[in-house]
C-alpha cells in the first residue's frame, strides 16, 4: 500500500507515491533521480549517503522517506546556487579532497551540516564531529584542509 507525500528537497516541492519502508536514500535515487546522494554501506556506518534534513545532519538510509514530509531537505545537488558552486566544494576541489569521489558529496554535506550545527573550533573538533564519514582512499588530511579554509573564510558570513 503506498502513502502521498510531499517531500521539500533542494527547494523544491515533490509530491510522490511511495511505500511506508522507502528510504530517504532510495526516494532521493530511485524515485527523484538524485544520484549524488550515494548508496554504499546501506547501514549507516559510512556517512555516504549524509544529507541534512532541517539543517542537521543524517545518514538518509537510515530513515525512512514518510517521517520526513514536511521538512526542508538538503542534497549536495542543493548546494549550488544559480550555478554556483558552494564554498565547501570549491574548497574540496581546491585541496584535492578527493580521490574515487564516492564518499565526496558526503563528506561535503556532512561539513557543511557539521558547520551549520555548531562551528568546530579546532582542526582536532572537525575530525572527531566528521569522524562518521569514512573514505576509503584516506584523503583525510585533504578533507580537514578544506573545512579549514572554509572556516577561515567565513569570517561571520553565513554558509
Amino acid at each position: 500500500m503506498e502513502a502521498d507525500i510531499s517531500l521539500n528537497i533542494n527547494k523544491v516541492s515533490y509530491s510522490l507515491k511511495l511505500e511506508p519502508r522507502v528510504t530517504l536514500l532510495d526516494a532521493l535515487r530511485e524515485k527523484l533521480g538524485l544520484m549524488g546522494t550515494k548508496k554504499v554501506c546501506d547501514r549507516g556506518e559510512c556517512g555516504a549517503c549524509t544529507v541534512l534534513v532541517n539543517n542537521r545532519r543524517i545518514n538518509s538510509c537510515m530513515t525512512l522517506a514518510i517521517m520526513h514530509s514536511g521538512s526542508e531537505i538538503t542534497t549536495i545537488e542543493g548546494l549550488t546556487t544559480d550555478g554556483e558552486l558552494h564554498p565547501m566544494q570549491t574548497a574540496f576541489i581546491s585541496h584535492d579532497a578527493f580521490q574515487c569521489g564516492y564518499c565526496t558529496s558526503g563528506q561535503i554535506v556532512s561539513a557543511v551540516g557539521m558547520i551549520l550545527e555548531e562551528k568546530p573550533k579546532s582542526e582536532t573538533e572537525i575530525k572527531e564531529r566528521m569522524s562518521g564519514n569514512l573514505c576509503r582512499c584516506g584523503a583525510y588530511p585533504h578533507i580537514v584542509a578544506a573545512i579549514s579554509d572554509v572556516l577561515e573564510g567565513m569570517e561571520d558570513a553565513a554558509i
